[in-house]
């Protein structure tokens, strides 16, 4: 019988269905869903599959270890409980990288992590019968969440942030996160059949997720992960076979009318590099124009996009006069829908139409809304 491991998957607040939806599609099971991560169980193999195809997470944590711990004393014992040598071998590098409590009555950052490297360092000593590790081979890093006074314990295997796809060198001032971008366009019914425009693509994360998605590339298939290098846990020929499987079904004779427009010039070049980049150049348009600009003959088109949200002074007061122009293009689409990320609070007023739907996003530490204007179905080809 196959081993089975938990695997933990966080990712941006109020996108916990996508994520769930993406991990089911891969044919795992879910334990559990919670605000920001969602856990699920799979074999070795797992590991590997989700690190490559999951597009909406940030990471993913192999779970070693969940208890009650009001103390650092219990923190320690906790810690030592777990057989670390299971995985690590006698010359990783293993650390605590990161520790984050909520609603605990443990709350210093780095004393839980100093404690459960201390108790770390024990579990292996009494496995390896040595005092001393060298820590000069391939890392462990670990990841500790308290809340509510219950530890839990990851190690992550992804190492490099998953919304590093490997093809966005180039940004521009205020870009959306690959994995954020990648999860609001699931959110939509947006089909690679359907025209896309991006009328504020900056440095081109909408279209080049997009067309990601319509051509089935896997977000992590061009790059490695800390856990690659893990013999103990899982064999190189795993790994082999999730990049092969994952390069087998990409689809390669997709058609798709994805544009990507932005005032700046120079933006709209390195968008272009990107795309090259990502495998996707041949899917979009790039151009510079303005979004007064925006305008189609076709119907049933689709806007999702990321307009400014005014976070510099100057920029604020320009915010009406943009969002009232978007709203006038939009409303000269033919049935068009359109979704856009903001955390400017008079959108809908501007715009010049309440949105269908409206869900709270955390941008970073930013709260947004994405804002949903549904256009209506094409008639059944």
């Amino acid at each position: 019988m196959e081993e089975r491991f938990e695997l933990i998957a966080p990712c941006h607040f109020g996108l916990e269905a996508v994520l769930k939806r993406e991990v089911q599609n891969l044919g795992y099971e879910i334990v559990e869903v919670e605000d920001g991560r969602v856990t699920f169980a799979g074999p070795a193999s797992a590991i590997a599959r989700a690190n490559i195809n999951i597009r909406t997470s940030e990471r993913i944590l192999l779970k070693c270890g969940q208890f009650k711990a009001t103390t650092f004393d219990e923190l320690y014992e906790g810690v030592k409980h777990i057989p670390w040598a299971r995985i690590i071998p006698r010359d990783g590098r293993f650390w605590v990288t990161k520790a984050t409590t909520n609603k605990s009555k443990l709350f210093s950052e780095t004393s839980i992590q100093s404690i459960a490297k201390k108790a770390m360092v024990e579990s292996m000593s009494n496995t390896y019968h040595i005092s001393q590790f060298a820590e000069d081979g391939d890392d462990y890093p670990v990841r500790i969440f308290i809340k509510k006074d219950i530890v839990t314990v990851g190690l992550d295997t992804t190492g490099v942030s998953l919304h590093k796809r490997g093809y966005r060198q180039l940004v521009g001032k205020a870009p959306i996160s690959e994995t954020l971008a990648a999860a609001l366009i699931m959110l939509t019914p947006w089909r690679a059949d359907r025209l896309l425009v991006d009328p504020f693509c900056g440095s081109g994360t909408f279209p080049i997720e997009a067309a990601m998605i319509g051509a089935n590339i896997a977000p992590g298939v061009n790059r490695d992960f800390t856990s690659s290098t893990w013999e103990k846990l899982i064999d190189k020929k795993t790994w082999y076979a999730a990049y092969d499987e994952a390069r087998s079904l990409e689809k390669t004779d997709v058609e798709m009318h994805i544009q990507g427009y932005d005032l700046d010039s120079q933006i709209v070049k390195c968008a272009m590099q990107n795309a090259e980049d990502a495998g996707v150049a041949d899917y979009i348009h790039f151009q510079a124009r303005a979004v007064k600009d925006l305008s189609s003959p076709k119907p049933y088109g689709f806007i999702i996009t990321n307009p400014p949200y005014g976070e510099r002074l100057e920029e604020k007061e320009a915010l009406p006069a943009l969002y009232r122009t978007i709203g006038e293009r939009y409303a000269a689409l033919d049935n068009w829908s359109m979704f856009l990320i903001t955390s400017y609070e008079d959108a809908e007023r501007d715009i010049g139409r309440k949105a269908d739907k409206n869900r709270k996003i955390y941008n970073g530490m930013i709260k947004s809304y994405f804002y949903q204007f549904m256009g209506a179905k094409p008639p059944k080809k």
